[in-house]
């Protein structure tokens, strides 16, 4: 057994240690403040207990404020709620308690369901087991100890979850104080070290093991900060989240709504109707010049997407569809009993349509766009309003090139991607590159070869465009090939995944592709699949929440409600309304016999960005009082000035930008 071991430090500088030296003493050697600070050490960025003895390797000590160590806050939160709820509901079987995204859960087995308002109950007893700041300690115990000490506290989930663990693993046991579970680590040094910025947040039923087959537990859910202004944060961000929910402000907008009866599938109103499309007209708008719009058919016959790899490895997301009369007359030989499936993608019926004609490699790039509607099958409880559903539109492309155009047009498609999301308010984006997963078609080489190119147009990106963050993403990328992942923050700091450029040598292959080079030889393309809103309906969710309902004048549905205060104004209101709507704006009136007051109120919460109310001193002024979402100042302008101020707010940034072009030309 080696008598040292050597740490190399994040100083680069380098010591030697006894052999069984801990964590905790090394901390203590270099620091004694650094060791009231430590919570865990990182061995070659491998999180482990301060208890644990140092190997030979790279070594950092953590400390509380490392961002790091909120996965153990958050641990440690988990294995003191449990505590809690065994202190104070003796006979409740513990069972698993990991870490999630901003929190943690446990499930418990009890014959009673936890309710709402034991958390507070359980909250307070948590603070009091932090108090105590009971030492974390780790033992390692014998299956068969482990197996009769949780049988005689009869806690029988525990026993089957040992049974799981491989043989050649040790079982690790955590206590805190005389409390303790079958955990596999790490923790902090002690209960004290968790702090008291954390909230249990909701129950919830669970299966045991996520299997409907098996006993419903009750799970309760909680989240756990390093302080507590961010749990403050976090909470103002969730109480926001719930004020901006999509789903609540569309009944409140008229914009849709979901039944029974399709499941996972929208019914657009018109109002809504109208803000799908002006999203397609901006997006055509962008394209225009540079993609040729096509349509591939909805069904296609099952071989189509076995030749495209889809069958085979994403069936399971797939609709398929016979006629009826095959599925009723399965006898009949004139019946078509061939399999179709509706496209959950486009690009094999984009790559059919390249094929169409002889391609030179002059003609190359061929940029094909079209807003195709797709179907993926999703689980039921998986679908959550525009931002999770089983039909959708995808704003999708795909770029069929040499190896040599290759870089430039993904560079190419960034700078549009940049451009359309700045336009809708997306400011901050992180482009992250996502490489070949485990299971995949193509040869290494292939991989090799497009992962390079992306690395190579993922750093000059970065440079170019200060707004872009970057990332990787090991093993995330699509079966067929590696791709880049734009990911957006809306106004509350929240991260919505939304374009992606993948790169595919594959799919050209699979169907015989090609195109004529300049030596006059077949020649496969290489194609590059693009979407910047990614499905419509979820992007459009995306705006609703960012906005919270508030959309700019140029994306509204409706964007003037011109109210009138008296009867004997409608004929003047009406005036209005008929010039905003020859000046293009979108319009209705509301001449209702009802107090102006109740008006503003009830278009306000239809989140209408522009009230004109008009009056009898309107008419005779020819004037309008404008009165905007969100704000208690009324301004009164002539009608002419809040024309012409209304039409330049609802005129497109595109196209605002054309019209500056057009000008700058001109003069």
């Amino acid at each position: 057994m080696a008598s040292a071991v050597s740490l190399t430090f994040p100083d680069g500088s380098k010591r030697e240690y006894p052999a069984g030296t801990t964590g905790r003493e090394v901390a203590e050697l270099i620091s004694k403040s650094l060791a009231k600070k430590a919570v865990a050490i990182a061995l070659d960025g491998e999180l482990t207990d301060l208890s644990d003895p140092v190997r030979d390797g790279a070594l950092e000590i953590v400390t509380r404020t490392d961002p790091r160590a909120l996965e153990l806050i958050r641990h440690d939160t988990a294995h003191v709620m449990a505590e809690a709820v065994q202190e104070l509901f003796p006979g409740t079987q513990v069972t698993i308690g990991p870490v999630i995204e901003n929190g943690f859960y446990y499930d418990f087995a009890r014959n009673q369901p936890f309710t709402p308002e034991d958390l507070p109950v359980i909250e307070k007893k948590m603070k009091e087991i932090i108090a105590r700041n009971k030492p974390f300690t780790k033992e390692v115990w014998s299956r068969d100890e482990a197996r009769r000490v949780f049988e005689d506290k009869g806690e029988s989930y525990k026993v089957e979850l040992i049974e799981a663990i491989p043989a050649d693993q040790d079982l690790k046991i955590y206590r805190q104080g005389d409390w303790f579970d079958l955990c596999r680590g790490p923790h902090m040094a002690s209960t004290g070290q968790i702090g008291t910025a954390f909230k249990l947040m909701k129950v919830a039923g669970a299966y045991w093991r996520g299997d409907s087959n098996n006993t419903m537990l009750t799970r309760i859910y909680g989240t756990a900060w390093a302080e507590q202004a961010e749990l403050d944060a976090y909470l103002h961000m969730l109480e926001e989240a719930e004020k901006r929910d999509h789903r609540r402000l569309g009944r409140e907008m008229d914009l849709f709504h979901f039944q029974e009866e399709g499941p996972g599938v929208v019914f657009w109103h018109s109002k809504g109707w109208k803000m799908f499309q002006n999203l397609v007209a901006y997006m055509r708008r962008r394209l225009e010049n540079d993609y040729e719009e096509v349509n591939a058919p909805q069904i296609l016959d099952k071989s189509l997407w076995e030749t495209s790899g889809h069958w085979g490895w994403y069936q399971e997301n797939m609709f398929a569809v016979k006629s009826a009369h095959a599925f009723t007359n399965p006898d009949d030989e004139n019946a078509d009993n061939r399999i179709f499936a509706l496209k959950p993608m486009n690009c094999p019926g984009h790559v059919q349509i390249f094929k169409h004609g002889l391609k030179s490699y002059r003609d190359l790039p061929v940029r094909l766009a079209e807003f195709g509607n797709v179907h993926r099958y999703e689980p039921s409880g998986a679908l959550h309003g525009l931002m999770r559903v089983r039909a959708f539109t995808q704003d999708d492309a795909h770029v069929f090139c040499t190896e040599e155009q290759l870089e430039a047009e993904i560079l190419k498609i960034n700078d549009l991607m940049m451009s359309v999301y700045k336009d809708f308010g997306f400011e901050e984006v992180v482009v992250k590159l996502a490489t070949r997963p485990e299971k995949r078609v193509g040869t290494d080489a292939m991989w090799d070869h497009a992962e390079e190119i992306l690395k190579g147009a993922l750093e000059r990106m970065a440079r170019e465009d200060s707004r872009i963050k970057v990332g990787i993403n090991e093993g995330e990328g699509t079966f067929y090939g590696p791709k880049f992942e734009y990911t957006l923050r809306d106004a509350i700091g929240r991260d919505w995944q939304c374009g992606t450029t993948q790169v595919d040598f594959n799919l050209p292959e699979r169907f015989g592709a090609f195109y004529i080079g300049s030596d006059s030889e077949k020649k496969q393309p290489v194609m590059v699949h693009r979407a910047i809103c990614g499905s419509l309906e979820r992007f459009l969710g995306i705006l609703i929440e960012s906005h919270a309902g508030h959309m700019p004048l140029w994306f509204a549905p409706l964007q003037v409600v011109v109210a009138t205060i008296t009867s004997e104004a409608d004929d003047y209101g009406a005036l209005v309304a008929q010039k905003l709507r020859d000046a293009g704006l979108q319009v209705e009136t509301d001449f209702r016999n009802e107090k102006i007051n109740y008006k503003v109120r009830e278009h306000s919460l239809a989140k209408v960005p522009v009230i004109l109310v008009c009056g009898m001193r309107e008419a005779e002024e020819q004037a309008v009082n404008v009165r905007r979402l969100g704000s208690r100042d009324q301004v009164s302008m002539t009608l002419d000035a809040a024309i012409a101020q209304l039409v330049e707010e609802a005129t497109p940034p595109d196209m605002l930008r054309k019209n500056a072009e057009k000008a700058s030309r001109a003069a």
